[in-house]
């Protein structure tokens, strides 16, 4: 049956006949035996990644097998920000494509994902993150990113609540990004999943990989908790536990996962309508729809893989956050948690081949993973059709790190966003 089309005439119609025309959004598959392509991980990047093959390269004999539920893990655990003002080419090209993509994503997929481009300001509170952001301005002019400096005068006109002359954290200026901004994640993950399943793609939930089966250096296949499934191809996209399938697949990736944490306040009446970030004092902020103020800092000192809050963590976050913001310390705390990210030494992803001859891995996006969501998703589709890395992917691939070829942006990646 072909897919529904969203409108405002289907919700008409389907209000004069009580909602009992709705279809599912997405079918409840079972596993084959045997696919085309195997992905495991069905978050953002997971969807994305199959939803471009289809589009892209016509590859539509694919699964999507998720552990849990759908966008269950990080998809469902982070802040939403959408970003591409970041100093080193590779990374300003790929999430800039993907901040391009998130634009239109809602119209290609018919499904309202609400793609907010509120603008974003990353401040400057020392002298050296204000010679940093300038640098970094001019970089984004020479990158086709559409981003400026400004002074503190413009910060206070943007954001009224903000207190620029705090006696620790001035505010020096800002990095301002006019098209950056913020959208719905679980609408993200849903649409897709729906883009997918109308391509005949299968999305298998609540089904574990607990093996990998080779055949030398290439993949054969993969055990579940549903069964075992054969694949011409595999695709490893599953975040923090990068690190755990790798082992299963018989390498190691160069990666660590750590526990990042956020929260939402009470929901107030609108107040503030771009994100704005912070590094020296370690947070960022932002106004959902719903008026929560939503609020995160960087992520845990320490390996772990727990997806929950501490509160050591959520005091460090808002007392720094608290001088800038001298309005959140009446705010009520209403939820807390947290999600686990995988971080490379250099802070920018791995797109990559590995040692398995048809085994690829998409990891190692740190706090930065949403923002890249369908960029990601376009670069690994490419990578998984072609057998190689197109543009977009190439500089990222495992290599470097044996070659000292880092793509450092700690300094971008320094707080959670």
């Amino acid at each position: 049956m072909p897919k529904q089309r969203y409108s405002v005439f289907a919700l008409i119609r389907e209000a004069m006949r009580h909602h009992s025309g709705w279809q599912r959004a997405w079918a409840d598959a079972t596993p084959r035996a045997r696919y085309d392509v195997v992905i495991i991980g069905g978050g953002g990047h997971g969807l994305a990644t199959a939803y471009y093959l289809g589009r892209n390269h016509g590859i539509r004999n694919v699964a999507i097998l998720e552990k849990g539920w759908l966008g269950g893990g990080n998809t469902g655990r982070n802040t939403t920000i959408i970003r591409s003002n970041y100093l080193q080419d590779p990374s300003a090209a790929i999430y800039e494509k993907s901040r391009s993509l998130y634009e239109t994503l809602s119209q290609e997929i018919n499904y309202n994902t609400m793609f907010s481009p509120r603008g974003c300001l990353m401040l400057a509170q020392t002298e050296h993150e204000k010679r940093g952001y300038q640098r970094t301005a001019h970089a984004n002019v020479l990158q086709g990113v559409e981003t400026e400096f400004v002074g503190p005068r413009r910060v206070k006109e943007l954001v009224p609540i903000i207190n620029i002359d705090g006696p620790r954290y001035p505010v020096l200026g800002a990095l301002w990004q006019p098209r950056a901004g913020t959208n719905r994640h679980d609408a993200v993950a849903w649409g897709l999943a729906r883009a997918c399943s109308d391509m005949g793609m299968d999305i298998i939930q609540n089904c574990e990989v607990t093996g990998i089966d080779r055949d030398g250096d290439r993949v054969t296949g993969v055990r579940t908790s549903r069964g075992a499934i054969g694949c011409g191809k595999l695709a490893m996209i599953v975040a923090g536990n990068s690190g755990a399938l790798a082992e299963m697949a018989g390498f190691r990736l160069p990666i660590e996962s750590v526990a990042l944490q956020a929260l939402v306040s009470e929901p107030v009446k609108p107040c503030m309508d771009v994100v704005v970030m912070a590094n020296t004092v370690h947070g960022y902020m932002s106004q959902s729809d719903k008026g929560e103020m939503v609020i995160g800092g960087g992520a845990d000192g320490f390996n772990n893989y727990t997806q929950r809050g501490s509160w050591h963590h959520l005091e460090q976050t808002v007392r720094a956050l608290v001088e800038t913001f001298p309005m959140i310390s009446r705010l009520r705390l209403m939820r807390h948690w947290g999600g686990c990210v995988d971080m490379t030494g250099d802070r920018s992803p791995i797109l990559s081949r590995t040692p398995l001859a048809n085994c690829f891995v998409n990891c190692g996006w740190g706090t930065g993973g949403w923002k890249a969501t369908p960029g990601a998703g376009w670069a690994t589709a490419e990578m998984i059709a072609r057998g190689e890395p197109g543009p977009l992917a190439a500089p990222f691939g495992m290599e470097r790190f044996r070659e000292g070829r880092f793509i450092d942006e700690s300094v971008a990646a320094g707080v959670a966003h």
